[in-house]
């Protein structure tokens, strides 16, 4: 038998040339490992004529030479998804990690060499001048892995300086706008997008360095748009700009309403919108991105303030009014008592709940909820008015409706970011988590729903999971309606980004029902479940109780079958499990983990592939350490 037959013959040489084009097809680094990333490429670049050769090719290839070239496709692969992290990533994250950066392009040359050494390709049936430029290749290898590139003090002193000066010297900022390809207000927008990924996929644990580099950041915007006072149109172009109706950027425009943007936020995905249009869009019950139609891990809304400072400077530059604070995406309701914001209508409310009899608090408190549902402009005028301390002190309300329509109304209030504040220093929060425990179903639900909207400010995750928010949450997952269940997972997931609430949440009972969750495919919660496992993985105390509760058959049973953001999540819990843990790596080897998680790496998302390549390397170390 032909022993490059099936997989382990063309398919294996011709996946070897794909490898190579991917690699080679990169743009130009425009970062801090521009020379690293450009001088890697270009010698991957010259190993593609072996591989077609040998793929067009009669002579047969033997398992041994065939098992070589299979390691090297290993090492191409892995090169090419550090250089797609580092032309995608933040080029602030890889000048706060220079070094860890540039010792993983030195690993990749390592790795790379190491399977060439492997390879006979001297043995080969080659033409004389792709032998001679393979050796010249393998020898480029050698040298630069014996090379580590050096210390870049230079780029440590300026990083040093900005973080330390609330008000750098420009030079230093020059230094570093150049060192890290940050000079136009375009490279601006791109680092933003890729700086506010880097917070999503932390799994809820941003770098501990993540204040500094926000701070750079910052302050590196603030020199790029001073150096850029117009916008980065030809010189030419600039005297016309008041003499003509400019185009809106794309990129200016809220996805959504097609306008241009006044409040841009972003959401989980990394998409930008308007805040009152996608706020509008949640409001309706959706729990997708509009534009990518992803499932939103989170609807927390991260003020996106580089895109903000760049409209600003837009509309200055081309003579445009800055768009007003009132939304484009607000409906008016025509049956409304109050109508833009009637403050005496709201006032006479407000009478009614601080000194009317139970009857005619309940009816206000349900007149005000409706009112702070309908439109940012009540929400704002009844917050104003002095409406939330009265409102939180009918949460202690015996009548059952009136709890209701009270926490509800502090749910709707809390739509607007500024009013957040104001309800919790009400004091709010222990009463709404008393709702949460003793209330009607529909209090119960609609707290842990304002628990959430609360919790969208850090501060606020740590005092309601020392409130005792927690064990509530865990019971309404257990018991609540579909709905309530969906918003204490939301809740739950929301307050584990804070690290000492992961273990408040497991010493709760979190894993349990989390897997009983899991397992019911029919439940319509495998992803909220799925998403905690994978946030409380990454905590020593959710490792270990995840552990327990034998979770790889139905983990493995994900990646194989599920959709794309519960493969991934399953394989970010898989992983935390496996990694120092033999007892589960066999185990999930035995139930062929394996078969699944090759296909992953091909075929998942970008996480997802980091992650199942990851597991694939400790199989791997097994079979070598066996």
């Amino acid at each position: 038998m032909d022993p490059t037959e099936g997989d382990s013959g063309t398919s294996v040489l011709s996946q070897l040339v794909d490898s190579v084009k991917a690699i080679s097809d990169f743009p130009e680094s425009r970062n801090a490992f521009k020379k690293t990333s450009g001088d890697l490429v270009r010698r991957v670049k010259l190993l593609s004529p072996m591989f077609e050769e040998l793929r067009d090719g009669d002579e047969a290839i033997g398992a041994e030479e065939m098992e070589a070239l299979k390691s090297l496709k290993v090492a191409l692969d892995s090169t090419k998804e550090l250089l797609d992290s580092v032309n995608q990533g933040s080029k602030i994250f890889q000048a706060f990690h220079h070094d860890e950066i540039a010792n993983k392009f030195h690993n990749m040359t390592e790795q790379i060499e190491a399977a060439l050494v492997e390879i006979p390709y001297k043995k080969f049936a080659m033409s004389d001048e792709v032998r001679e430029q393979i050796e010249l290749v393998h020898s480029q290898f050698r040298r630069a892995k014996e090379k580590a590139e050096p210390h870049d003090s230079q780029l440590d002193t300026d990083l040093a300086m900005a973080e330390k000066e609330d008000d750098p010297d420009p030079a230093i900022l020059k230094r570093l706008s150049e060192r890290l390809h940050l000079r136009t207000i375009n490279d601006l927008k791109k680092e933003s997008v890729a700086f506010h990924k880097l917070v999503f996929m932390s799994d809820g644990n941003p770098e501990e360095s993540f204040q500094e580099m926000s701070s750079l950041f910052k302050k590196l915007m603030d020199y790029v748009l001073s150096e850029n006072p117009v916008n980065d149109a030809p010189a030419g172009d600039k005297g016309l700009v008041k003499h003509r109706s400019p185009v809106i950027p794309d990129d200016f425009r809220c996805p959504i309403s097609l306008e241009l943007m006044k409040d841009p936020v972003i959401v989980s995905t990394g998409q930008t919108y308007e805040r009152s249009c996608i706020q509008k869009w949640l409001e309706a019950g959706h729990k997708t991105c509009p534009k990518t139609q992803q499932t939103l891990m989170h609807t927390a809304l991260t003020p996106n303030y580089v895109l903000k400072s760049l409209i600003a400077l837009w509309c200055e530059s081309n003579g445009i009014e800055l768009p007003k604070m009132q939304g484009n995406c607000r409906t008016k309701k025509s049956g409304s008592s109050v109508s833009d914001c009637d403050r005496a209508a709201i006032d006479v409310l407000l009478e009614k709940l601080a000194n009317g009899d139970p009857e005619q608090q309940r009816a206000a408190a349900g007149e005000l909820r409706l009112l702070a549902k309908r439109n940012a402009d009540n929400r704002v005028c009844i917050a104003e008015a002095g409406a939330t301390p009265l409102l939180v002190e009918l949460l202690s309300s015996p009548d059952p409706r009136t709890q209701e329509h009270a926490v509800t109304a502090l749910l709707n209030l809390s739509i607007h970011d500024i009013n957040k504040g104001l309800i919790v220093n009400a004091g709010a929060i222990p009463d709404i988590v008393d709702v949460l425990k003793n209330g009607s179903m529909e209090a119960r639900e609609n707290a842990a729903a304002t628990l959430f909207s609360l919790s969208v400010i850090d501060e606020n995750k740590v005092a309601i999971g020392a409130a005792g928010a927690i064990p509530a949450l865990i019971k309404l997952l257990c018991e609540g309606t579909p709905r309530g269940k969906k918003d204490a997972a939301t809740a739950i997931f929301n307050l584990s980004i804070y690290q000492g609430n992961k273990a408040r949440a497991v010493r709760a009972g979190i894993i349990d029902p989390l897997m009983k969750l899991l397992k019911d495919a029919g439940g319509g919660m495998v992803d909220e479940a799925l998403a905690i496992l994978a946030i409380l993985a990454s905590h020593i105390e959710g490792k270990m109780a995840i552990g327990q509760a034998e979770p790889i058959p139905v983990l493995v049973e994900v990646i194989r079958t599920g959709s794309p953001r519960n493969r991934e999540n399953a394989a970010a819990v898989l992983w935390s499990l496996c990694t120092g843990n033999l007892q589960q790596l066999n185990l999930a080897r035995e139930i062929g983990a394996e078969e699944v998680l090759k296909e992953l790496s091909e075929n998942g998302t970008d996480r997802a592939k980091r992650k199942a390549g990851n597991i694939l390397e400790l199989f791997q170390r097994i079979e070598s350490d066996s």
